[in-house]
């Protein structure tokens, strides 16, 4: 039984959309959703330690790589130029990241963990990782192995596509 349009209500037609579109328009939608539900499973322990999660990646990639240049860290993080100089500033002041010169290129800069820096890291990434695994449970190994091979695709392919 269909109900009337109250009056001065304009009603909607759903606009026909070729099937290309339409699951393209989706799987964005999808996308999205998975991300944001995703990022918020994980970054849900970092308030408590006074980080935020673009600080916290940048503590995890040092931990993982080591001194890195900061025009390194910057790509490791994909955080702007002056972002990563703001976080690792931020960091500084925290005393859990500390700036070492380049011996080879003057204008280069090293971002390094502190000792206190690398206390924390070690202290908090392992429940870290266990929030990813646990947010990434409704995939089995070989979904998740499927899934991370069809978003690099689609991220690789979507970069050159903003590039052409």
């Amino acid at each position: 039984m269909k109900t009337a349009t109250p009056p001065g209500e304009a009603t909607h037609t759903r606009p026909r959309l070729d099937s290309e579109t339409e699951t393209a328009l989706k799987l964005f939608v999808v996308l999205v959703r998975a991300s944001t539900a995703t990022i918020r499973a994980v970054d849900g322990g970092l308030a408590e330690h006074d980080l935020t999660p673009a600080e916290f990646g940048i503590l995890e990639a040092l931990y993982h790589k080591g001194r890195l240049l900061l025009g390194d860290l910057q790509r490791k993080v994909l955080v702007t130029s002056g972002g990563t100089t703001y976080l690792v500033d931020r960091l500084e002041a925290k005393g859990l990241v500390k700036r070492e010169e380049c011996p080879s290129d003057r204008r280069a800069r090293y971002a390094n963990l502190t000792p206190a820096g690398l206390a924390l890291i070690k202290k908090i990434f392992p429940a870290h990782a266990k929030r990813i695994v646990n947010a990434v449970a409704g995939l089995n190994t070989k979904d998740r192995a499927e899934a991370t091979r069809l978003l690099r695709k689609l991220g690789l392919a979507a970069a050159q596509a903003r590039t052409d």
